[in-house]
């Protein structure tokens, strides 16, 4: 490390740095160049990413401070420093959503989709909304009086609720009541009608308005919505566990035991029966003032992204985009596909169907000997998975890292390395105290009584689903050497084996920081003797300390360095002195940028690579990370024309600034207009095309504009 460099002052925090990026995808909510249903699905967004940041990075921080833990962080702010930073922050955002809802609504309204309040149905729709709460809602309620006999319940985490406060007709006591507003139920309802347009009214909606017969021997003083948020962060002891997998179905169980960290809570106002139901909330979930969110309006937006699906409205979404369906050869099949060129997929701009071919050929194959791979986050019904059990019930060798510690995607995990041990596959769980977020998949095949290896490395989750959204990269090898270097990985995940030797792939935590600040280090020493020197790179965030003042030093060498970091940077750019040579950008769109890329100049001979992780601390040293190098020179241009892409983006690229805030790159004056995911569209839909004259019927292009 740099240590003229590493002074808190040259370093943004990483809360602020991450609501930073929230604000972004707020923006995009409302940027009126995006179709209305598409904002929708933003502010839903937006919604769901701030419920993930409660529940684990303010959870993280008051747990310190409740522990009286004061360590400083990277920008030297203790946890007390950093909460009131970000409710502060917090509350800011809040109010520019809400207000970005009542314009979506609006607008809505305008192009017929519309949100009715119950009590302002006709009568109409009033009889089918009560018809529907009789028959589908009633029977599945469980409303509950809170006193002596009847305990306070215990309440999911980001469950929406209902409190009532109730009196008898023989009493003034007042007596709270609580309703768990269904999950299994849809939240939009729609209502029927004859007129070209969609109305819904809302699920809570509904049941508030049918509370005295809910509560029918009280009468309904006030009523109100409200929502907690908990802590979700798993404390697992991985050294101590006998049984991995049990010990993470027991640490599921007590997620919902987890401290309040926020609540959320309808009000119309300072009303004395609001201050009530209040108070008793707050007694019993035992939450602080300042995380205490009174809203006057709809709680808990994420319902919106089903909203943003309505069927039909197609001019209110984005313009259906296919992707490229890479189809091998009539004359060879997919191994012997790969065996004479390495493959370049890019999603989701070309389909995720030649990996999931991969492994299902590979299944039904009798020279396929063995399949080894790595799973971190699949889809709910994964064709993956259904290949790889088929394969081990064909008797074949499989071997499956599935990582128990995926967060939010834990219980999913378990069930699935369950299914793949009932078929018989060998199921690892990785390395103690270390997740396992790399993408590998190595397939080993008998050909002419030799071994052959085929490999394919990426950035991206073994997901059929979110690899339609997410941008990601891959390349599918039979390269010797990529070949010996995943079996040399699978043989450290699954054992003892040292990663040693291992030439084309580098692994974290055993030597991807040293090559990273070698390479930093290397491009500084040149552009110190004069030299050219440039470092391009693409990732999710960058927070590390290391790394960064190694940055800085690069920048004062002379190095140029672009930087597109889609969410959290605490680095801090264009700073005389510091970083003047730095830029970072961000962008966020249609799709979320995903893949991580690093380019380095290296004098001439230029080294990319593309790798499953970012600049953090966590995957330079907590997690098995890997890195490839791309050396086929058709591969390497093809990416660096896409970084360049990205670094000309003047449309949803935002220029982050040395104050922390980030500012829209407008294009100058008789400047082509570039939306690097629009182009990139084009982009992949011409390089197929010449694919498709080289190998004729080798490719189904359905793309195009």
């Amino acid at each position: 490390m740099n240590k003229m460099y590493d002074y808190p002052q040259n370093f943004f925090n990483r809360e602020l740095s991450w609501l930073e990026f929230n604000k972004r995808v707020l923006d995009e909510a409302r940027n009126e160049e995006n179709p209305l249903l598409e904002r929708v699905k933003f502010l839903s967004i937006f919604n769901s990413n701030l419920d993930e940041f409660f529940m684990v990075r303010v959870a993280s921080l008051l747990r310190n401070h409740k522990n009286n833990i004061d360590s400083v962080d990277i920008a030297g702010m203790n946890p007390n420093q950093q909460l009131e930073k970000i409710i502060e922050k917090v509350r800011f955002l809040i109010e520019e959503q809400y207000s970005c809802y009542n314009e979506l609504t609006r607008l809505l309204s305008l192009k017929h989709i519309k949100i009715h309040k119950y009590k302002n149905l006709c009568e109409k729709s009033k009889k089918y909304i009560d018809d529907y709460y009789e028959r589908e809602i009633y029977p599945v309620l469980t409303p509950m009086i809170i006193d002596s006999a009847r305990p306070f319940p215990l309440l999911l985490n980001k469950t929406l609720n209902i409190a009532a406060l109730l009196k008898t007709s023989n009493s003034n006591a007042h007596i709270f009541g609580t309703i768990q507003v269904p999950s299994v139920i849809n939240r939009l309802i729609e209502i029927p009608n004859d007129e070209n347009r969609v109305d819904f009214v809302l699920l809570e909606d509904v049941i508030k308005s049918n509370l005295p017969k809910l509560f029918s021997s009280h009468e309904v003083l006030y009523s109100c919505s409200y929502r907690i948020t908990k802590d979700a962060d798993l404390d697992v002891d991985e050294e101590d566990a006998m049984d991995l997998l049990e010990t993470m179905e027991e640490s599921l169980k007590q997620r919902k035991w987890g401290d309040a960290v926020r609540l959320e809570i309808e009000s119309n106002g300072n009303d004395e029966y609001f201050n009530e139901i209040l108070d008793i909330i707050v007694d019993e979930i035992e939450i602080d003032e300042q995380y205490i969110f009174k809203i006057n309006g709809i709680i808990d937006f994420t319902f919106l992204n089903k909203l943003g699906s309505v069927e039909g409205f197609d001019e209110l979404k984005y313009e259906k985009v296919k992707m490229a369906n890479i189809k091998i050869p009539h004359r060879t099949d997919i191994f012997g596909y790969i065996k004479e060129k390495d493959i370049f997929v890019h999603h989701p701009y070309e389909s995720f169907d030649i990996i999931v071919d991969m492994v299902k050929k590979a299944a039904e194959d009798p020279n396929v000997l063995a399949i080894k791979q790595t799973l971190y986050r699949v889809s709910g019904n994964s064709p993956i998975i259904e290949a790889l059990t088929k394969a081990a019930e064909k008797g074949k060798q499989v071997t499956v890292l599935v990582e128990l510690k995926a967060r939010f995607d834990e219980e999913n995990n378990i069930t699935w390395a369950k299914k793949l041990e009932k078929a018989g596959c060998h199921v690892i769980y990785g390395v103690i105290g270390l997740k396992t977020h790399c993408k590998i998949l190595l397939v080993v095949r008998k050909e002419k009584d030799k071994i052959k290896r085929y490999v394919h490395f990426g950035t991206g989750n073994y997901n059929d689903v979110t690899a339609k959204f997410y941008t990601d990269m891959g390349i599918l090898t039979a390269d010797e050497q990529f070949g010996k270097d995943a079996s040399t990985l699978f043989n450290m995940l699954s054992g003892y084996a040292s990663p040693d030797n291992m030439k084309k792939i580098t692994i974290a935590p055993y030597g991807f920081r040293d090559k990273f600040e070698k390479m930093i280090r290397r491009e500084a020493e040149n552009a110190k003797k004069g030299k050219k020197a440039k470092i391009i790179a693409k990732m999710n965030s960058l927070l590390d300390k290391s790394i960064t003042t190694e940055l800085y030093a690069a920048s004062q060498a002379g190095v140029e360095i672009e930087l597109i970091v889609r969410g959290i940077c605490c680095l801090k750019p264009g700073i005389k002195g510091l970083s003047e040579n730095i830029k970072v950008r961000s962008i966020v769109g249609r799709y979320l940028e995903h893949s991580r890329i690093y380019y380095f100049y290296n004098d001439g001979k230029e080294e990319l690579y593309i790798s499953s992780g970012d600049w953090m601390y966590r995957n330079l040293n907590k997690r098995v990370e890997t890195m490839g190098i791309v050396e086929d020179k058709d591969i390497q241009q093809e990416i660096k024309e896409i970084l360049d892409l990205y670094l000309k983006d003047n449309v949803k690229a935002k220029v982050l600034k040395s104050d922390g805030s980030y500012e829209k790159k407008q294009p100058a004056e008789n400047e082509k207009r570039i939306n690097a995911q629009e182009e990139l569209v084009e982009f992949t839909y011409n390089k197929n095309k010449s694919l498709e004259k080289e190998f004729s019927q080798t490719l189904i292009i359905p793309v195009g504009k």
